[in-house]
């Protein structure tokens, strides 16, 4: 048997290799995370929307999930006894049965957006501002769409009944003056 302590460099290399394998396994597990889609919602928007969107339009989503509710329903497993005299000689038996059940079910709630070529930077600074105005975003203006950014569309398009979504509406560009109203 070869001990340790007379191969000291062969120990190391066991050791450096040992330690390369797991960070080679931390580093793929990053990379597939990186790759996952985000839940709930689209974080960018998309020109593949919803069944019957028309062409050249972008969307995006959000998910509502569905309701599930447990019910619990009383079964019978034995009758009760009858005497001939019409009395009961003994009483039903019967057992709680759960089940779940959907109340609501799970929903796509697509919304149309303002396409990536609109989306620039001059225009993402003119929603920085805009945001800024109205108290929802405390940011420097930078025309980058970062995490402070869409959280601040977030709050803005909840509080206005618009998609709970970092994605920004068109919709809600239009009420911020972002984007041109159609007209009749």
């Amino acid at each position: 048997m070869i001990e340790a302590r007379t191969f000291p460099p062969l120990r190391r290399i066991c050791c450096a290799l040992v330690v390369l394998t797991a960070l080679v396994g931390c580093e793929t597990a990053l990379q597939g995370a990186e790759k996952a889609p985000p839940e709930p919602g689209v974080i960018a928007p998309t020109r593949d929307g919803p069944e019957g969107a028309p062409p050249g339009t972008c969307w995006g989503k959000t998910v509502s999930p569905a309701v599930i509710q447990t019910v619990s329903q009383q079964v019978q497993v034995k009758p009760a006894k009858v005497n001939p005299d019409g009395t009961i000689a003994k009483l039903p038996v019967f057992r709680t049965e759960q089940r779940q059940q959907i109340v609501t079910p799970r929903r796509d709630n697509w919304f149309e957006t303002p396409c990536a070529e609109v989306l620039t930077e001059e225009f993402t600074a003119s929603l920085q501002r805009a945001l800024t105005v109205r108290g929802l975003y405390k940011g420097p203006v930078t025309g980058a769409m970062t995490p402070r950014t869409r959280a601040a569309i977030q709050r803005l398009q909840k509080d206005t009944g618009g998609p709970d979504s970092p994605v920004l509406s068109l919709e809600t560009a239009r009420r911020l003056g972002l984007i041109a109203v159609e007209r009749d």
